[in-house]
């Protein structure tokens, strides 16, 4: 499912036009995005949580260079989904 089919999905079920729930949208995912950048978790309760993981220092191999080169570390973005999310995509 894409954003735009999200947001005519939402723009059925609430009477609100497609274009305002598409810009709530872009701002929800902007706002999380900048938590993120900022060290910040977003938590929503009964859907899951956007969280910041950091991942440590560790040696790659080049393999078309044949050389060895260090990534450093880092943070990258995760979702871990609740509990009651998870149970209902398991039905």
């Amino acid at each position: 499912m894409t954003k735009a089919e999200i947001a005519t999905e939402i723009a059925k079920t609430t009477g609100i036009d497609k274009a305002g729930v598409m810009a709530v949208i872009e701002q929800f995912m902007n706002v999380v995005k900048d938590s993120l950048a900022h060290g910040e978790n977003v938590y929503l309760r009964g859907f899951g949580s956007f969280i910041v993981k950091e991942r440590a220092e560790k040696t790659a191999r080049n393999i078309s260079k044949n050389t060895t080169i260090v990534i450093p570390a880092h943070n990258v973005p995760a979702f871990k989904p609740a509990k009651c999310f998870m149970e209902e995509v398991a039905r």
